[in-house]
């Protein structure tokens, strides 16, 4: 039954079909579904081998809701598809009807010309200069989300040339800071002070802290650690917590900061700050100066680039790339007994 498919495609590449359904039988269909779904994404306008395909899996007994799942396109667009086959038995995609709704680059360019040499009255009549100028039959609403995109702005009479249609380039010598090399400086890490911790109901393993950090109100704080510190280890204690995380939702808490720990596979030790630390104190690195950033964009991973190097040394020192974390003018951060393990 599949291979109808093949009469289905039209203008189809015969080598891709054949990889597509060797073997005939519901095994080599299943093999071939992830390279499937690879190739076809969500699009308004599907290739003849897309359509053929949708054709083939209906022939082959596939519903609309597992032809949908297969290819990864909406079932709207399956049912559209198969309908349009049962009527007229053609996939093809036929020429859309009516004016275009969007310019080429080419007719662009005449309805910038246009727009700032002829200083025309009305929207309507730029329009219709347009049609002229390039020989494209388009609507006046379509001219003006055109102009629009483009930068022009006010009456049409008195355009002139787009200020706000094209980027602003950035100033030499002032990159992003996302672009920069990305090192421990881009770590926000202070030193906090827990007011309370309490266990999470209906778990044996999370604590939830509000944690002092030197700000107007405590931070909350959802941890995994209740079942390496005791509850009452985790009561009015110094800690180093990294404070620009993007904040997230755990079991129903707002997590808005994380504990600093030495780890191994069975055991964590909370960091702590040396004496004299208050709530508040940024914790630096010899060697890496630099302003954290305000939020780590979870998108450029920069956590999970610098938590690898983060250690604690022979000496329990916590570290990053061999600089101590240091509270300047106060001393380092230690673990209590661990060393040579790593921070998470």
């Amino acid at each position: 039954m599949c291979s109808v498919l093949f009469k289905a495609s039209v203008g189809a590449n015969a080598a891709e079909k054949e990889q597509l359904h060797g073997g005939g039988g519901e095994g080599g269909g299943e093999a071939q579904s992830t390279d499937i779904t690879a190739r076809m994404g969500r699009s308004e306008e599907l290739s003849d081998f897309q359509r053929g395909t949708v054709v083939g899996c209906h022939l082959c007994k596939k519903s609309v809701r597992e032809i949908s799942a297969l290819l990864d396109l909406p079932r709207s667009t399956v049912s559209a598809v198969i309908l349009k086959w049962k009527r007229g038995g053609i996939t093809t995609a036929l020429p859309r009807s009516g004016r275009p709704h969007k310019l080429k680059e080419q007719d662009r360019q005449v309805l910038e010309r246009v727009a700032l040499e002829k200083c025309l009255p009305s929207i309507e009549a730029l329009t219709a200069e347009f049609q002229t100028a390039s020989g494209a039959s388009v609507s006046s609403t379509t001219i003006r989300r055109e102009l629009h995109e483009m930068g022009f702005r006010g009456r049409v009479s008195s355009y002139s040339k787009p200020k706000g249609g094209q980027k602003v380039a950035k100033k030499q010598g002032a990159p992003d800071q996302e672009d920069d090399k990305v090192d421990v400086s881009r770590l926000d890490l202070r030193v906090g002070r827990i007011i309370t911790a309490v266990q999470l109901l209906d778990t044996d393993s999370l604590y939830v802290e509000q944690i002092d950090v030197g700000e107007a109100s405590p931070r909350t704080v959802v941890s995994e650690l209740a079942k390496h510190i005791p509850w009452a280890q985790m009561q009015n204690r110094m800690v180093v917590i990294l404070c620009n995380l993007k904040p997230v939702k755990t079991r129903g808490r707002m997590n808005q900061a994380m504990i600093m720990c030495a780890s191994s596979l069975d055991k964590m030790e909370i960091l702590d700050p040396p004496c004299g630390a208050v709530p508040g104190d940024r914790v630096t690195f010899q060697g890496f100066p630099g302003e954290p950033d305000k939020e780590l964009n979870p998108k450029k991973k920069v956590w999970e680039q610098v938590q690898p190097d983060l250690r604690v040394d022979s000496q329990c020192v916590a570290t990053y790339k061999g600089a101590a974390f240091e509270v300047v003018g106060k001393g380092v951060c230690k673990a209590q007994t661990m060393s040579d393990c790593e921070i998470k």
